[in-house]
């Protein structure tokens, strides 16, 4: 799977709290994002592995390469407002 490079790619699952919250707030804010559902998708948990080096969820790829995992919401804001997304 790979993602255009203006577009912001979540991986999660819905059993996964942190992923609700963390797409809860992207759909709040608006923001477009490809969103990557693990329980539907199981090899792309090796996708999100590779970019992290970790097997927690969620993972944010953001349009300049750049991601977090597991980030807090005032670590996705931070970045989209870096990035001028908000």
């Amino acid at each position: 799977m790979t993602s255009s490079p203006s577009t912001i790619t979540m991986f999660g699952a819905d059993w996964c709290r942190d992923c609700v919250r963390t797409k809860r707030q992207l759909d709040s804010l608006g923001i477009q994002y490809t969103y990557v559902d693990l329980i539907e998708d199981p090899a792309a948990a090796d996708v999100a592995r590779e970019i992290s080096g970790r097997t927690n969820i969620p993972v944010v790829v953001y349009p300049d390469a750049s991601h977090h995992v597991e980030p807090s919401n005032d670590d996705v804001e931070a970045k989209l407002r870096e990035l001028s997304l908000i």
